[in-house]
């Protein structure tokens, strides 16, 4: 190639670094605020299960009722999460194949960041083997 094509080349190419950085800075980001999101999701749901399972265990007591196992549940959930996950968790008994169960259940919303995301929420179920049999 002769010289002057070259510099022509490289004169018609100046600034193309600088939209190639944006170009890759944004597709980095996206990337970044999907992982950020999907972590978010991840914590909320371990907490919610965590908490649904110790809350199951804690009204399943010989000396406890339901109630007692939601109110643990919401207790742990919002010393982990914003309140509003904790506002819908219920607690009843049931039996299963004739052993008398705590159950307790918690529907939560989903953690979004920003205006784009899953729509929905967590519905978690968490049961335990009643001492009072």
């Amino acid at each position: 190639m002769p010289a002057r094509a070259s510099a022509v080349l490289r004169h018609l190419e100046r600034g193309s670094a600088v939209a190639d950085f944006v170009l890759v800075s944004m597709l980095v980001a996206l990337v970044f605020v999907g992982l950020l999101q999907l972590g978010f999701v991840l914590h909320a749901r371990n907490t919610l299960m965590a908490s649904a399972g110790e809350g199951a265990r804690m009204g399943a007591r010989a000396d406890a009722t339901p109630a007692d196992g939601v109110a643990r549940a919401r207790e742990l959930i919002a010393a982990q999460l914003p309140d509003r996950y904790a506002d819908a968790v219920t607690g009843t008994t049931e039996t299963v194949a004739g052993a008398l169960v705590v159950r307790i259940d918690v529907q939560a919303p989903l953690p979004i960041i920003g205006p784009f995301g899953p729509s929905g929420g967590f519905d978690v179920t968490a049961r335990a083997f009643s001492e009072q049999q």
